[in-house]
């Protein structure tokens, strides 16, 4: 239990510093610092409701759970490293959104997977995914202000 704790620790954290970097390197589509503050709160809260969710309604497997889902997190998040490392990514068009598409695909496809492989209920799924969605319609209206 103490290595799943220790797993789901490290790959929360560094997906955390990871989506930060990406939001720095993305500095000129924010307008102001606290709108990329809100962003990477949005991002990282569609995660915090599931660990709380975990930790309060899930029993034996609650730590599984949240390493693999950790991990989930941290795989998605690998995918907009090359647009923090490399600024030919950073000037290609669209590149911005299109790490955003990719790691959200990866993370939908990655989250159901481990819910199918440690047998726990669909609820977790679609509950991540409405969180998902909810993240996304904050981020488009609200830190970009798409309306």
């Amino acid at each position: 239990m103490l290595k799943n704790i220790i797993h789901a620790i490290i790959y929360f954290t560094l997906s955390t510093v990871i989506t930060w970097w990406y939001i720095v390197q993305a500095n000129t589509l924010y307008i102001s610092y606290n709108t990329m503050l809100l962003s990477c709160t949005i991002a990282g809260a569609k995660w915090g409701i599931q660990i709380i969710a975990a930790l309060r309604y899930l029993q034996v497997k609650k730590w599984e759970f949240l390493k693999r889902i950790g991990f989930t997190c941290f795989i998605s998040s690998c995918i907009l490293l090359p647009y923090c490392i490399f600024s030919f990514v950073r000037a290609a068009p669209y590149s911005f959104l299109v790490s955003l598409v990719l790691a959200v695909l990866l993370m939908i496809v990655t989250y159901y997977k481990v819910v199918k492989q440690l047998c726990i209920a669909s609820i977790w799924f679609w509950g991540w995914f409405c969180c998902l969605v909810m993240a996304i319609s904050l981020q488009l209206f609200w830190v970009f202000s798409l309306a």
